[in-house]
């Protein structure tokens, strides 16, 4: 995916130096496009506003699918979206729903927006970066707008194997800053951090038991 996202990067900027409002069709600024050869060039190319700007008070009659084109763009531009989250922000900027189906429709065909392979990086990412588990990361999904088929397939390739080992690493880390405290102190302390980040109590209390009984602090000579 990163591969991925770092090629769409630059066809996105590629894409938004090729849109600026304001220039002729063919992009050249000539004084044709702007209405003649008598034409101040301060008033040959307009200055490229702000494409987010909302579309009832921009200073012309924009191509409101070119501007929610440059919206999509500036976003993806910035870090990976969802179409669910593209559609909030176009929603916000007052973009019509059917121009901005249309420019979604159109940002999928050509795999700028993929909710696929969202997906799969925003659990390798949170999986990496928080050690969550499969309740907290379908959460995670839930609120990007990740249609449900699309989350539950990319949930089913999580390993429970790799999972517990996840688990394991978050609570032979934490017992490190707990030497002293009581087991049933240090059990629940540690159930909680694991029930925060989507483990099964089940799984929680196997791990916990297993990682005090090997810890250095119980063990007996």
């Amino acid at each position: 995916m990163s591969d991925k996202h770092d090629a769409a990067r630059a066809a996105l900027e590629a894409a938004l130096a090729s849109t600026s409002p304001g220039e002729g069709p063919a992009g050249n600024g000539s004084a044709a496009a702007a209405g003649g050869p008598d034409r101040p060039r301060s008033r040959r190319r307009r200055k490229p506003g702000d494409p987010e700007q909302d579309l009832q008070t921009r200073d012309a009659e924009p191509d409101p699918y070119d501007v929610a084109r440059q919206i999509v763009l500036r976003q993806l531009a910035m870090a990976p979206r969802s179409r669910q989250q593209l559609e909030d922000k176009l929603r916000q900027r007052n973009c019509p729903d059917d121009v901005a189906a249309a420019v979604l429709d159109r940002m999928t065909e050509v795999g700028l927006v993929d909710d696929v392979a969202y997906a799969e990086m925003l659990v390798r990412s949170k999986q990496a970066e928080r050690g969550l588990a499969r309740r907290a990361l379908a959460q995670e999904l839930r609120t990007k707008g990740i249609d449900p088929e699309v989350a539950a397939g990319t949930l089913d390739g999580i390993d429970e194997g790799a999972e517990r080992a996840r688990a394991r690493q978050l609570v032979d880390k934490k017992l490190r800053s707990m030497h002293g405290l009581g087991v049933e102190v240090q059990t629940r302390r540690l159930a909680g951090m694991l029930a925060r980040k989507g483990y099964s109590s089940g799984m929680s209390y196997a791990v916990i038991r297993d990682a005090i009984a090997d810890s250095e602090e119980y063990l007996t000579d």
